[in-house]
């Protein structure tokens, strides 16, 4: 019988994993810009654990192995920032990023009151950009970063079923 992959929030345990996990899946970003200095293949093991304290990470699990992560926070005027969406290479192109996705977005409304969310991609990563669409973000900025990189600002509103704020305000 396989194990099938599951989403959880991560946990102190989970960093090294994701540590390693993010090492490996940023070095195509880094060779598409040809920038091997990119924030997460430089983060520390002591950085990565105050985001896991500070933020919401999710984590896909294939058995005890962390196959994706993806984090996210929240704004005071509530735009839910996610960031470093992964999924290791051997499991990409079979919905796991759109879990992960969905799974973020879900938490940081739910449980940090997200009102819209917003994530960058470089213009290059066309995987990225074509999952971010399907999911209903919209380009809104770019901005130049390096003589090789510009970044593409995504955004999208929180999708609210009809009648959940009458929901909550029953609660």
């Amino acid at each position: 019988m396989g194990t099938s992959v599951t989403i959880s929030a991560a946990t102190d345990q989970d960093a090294e994993q994701i540590l390693k996990l993010q090492y490996l899946c940023y070095q195509q970003e880094a060779a598409l810009y040809d920038d091997y200095g990119i924030e997460p293949l430089t983060q520390t093991l002591q950085a990565l654990r105050a985001e896991l304290g500070e933020g919401c990470v999710v984590v896909a699990r294939l058995g005890e192995e962390v196959v994706g992560s993806v984090r996210g926070t929240v704004d005071e005027d509530g735009t839910g920032r996610i960031a470093k969406l992964i999924v290791h290479p051997r499991m990409q192109r079979h919905g796991l990023g759109g879990r992960l996705l969905d799974a973020v977005e879900g938490r940081l409304a739910a449980e940090r009151s997200a009102t819209r969310y917003r994530l960058f991609t470089g213009h290059r990563s066309e995987g990225n950009l074509r999952l971010y669409r399907s999911r209903g973000y919209v380009p809104v900025g770019t901005e130049q970063l390096t003589p090789r990189l510009n970044v593409v600002t995504l955004e999208k509103e929180v999708h609210r079923p009809a009648g959940a704020e009458e929901l909550v305000a029953q609660a």
